[in-house]
């Protein structure tokens, strides 16, 4: 998803055009979620940017842009650019940790 969203229609309150924003994100995460996975892929993993422009947009986290509209919304900014992109995710095994000898008094 690749959009630019208004946070100022004529007629609605701003918090809850702010508000039915958030709820498109979550319900396209929730919906690319949901897909069927390719092989040798153990998850989805989202590559996310926002901006006041897209030519403006930088890299951000999938659960911080909540809090990115929040304050764009509270600066007064019209509108807002945002970027996901779902790509492949693969688990990666934890590294050894080496074993801690216990020392008995």
């Amino acid at each position: 998803m690749k959009k630019t969203f208004q946070l100022e229609i004529e007629g609605r309150h701003r918090d809850r055009v702010v508000d039915a924003l958030k709820h498109e994100l979550r319900k396209y995460v929730r919906r690319e979620r949901r897909r069927a996975l390719p092989p040798g892929v153990d998850f989805l993993d989202f590559d996310c940017r926002f901006g006041l422009a897209e030519t403006g947009a930088e890299p951000a986290h999938l659960s911080g842009l909540g809090a990115l509209i929040d304050a764009a919304a509270r600066e007064g900014a019209t509108q807002v650019y945002i970027e996901i992109l779902a790509r492949p995710g693969h688990r990666q095994a934890w590294p050894a940790v080496p074993a801690i000898a216990e020392e008995n008094p």
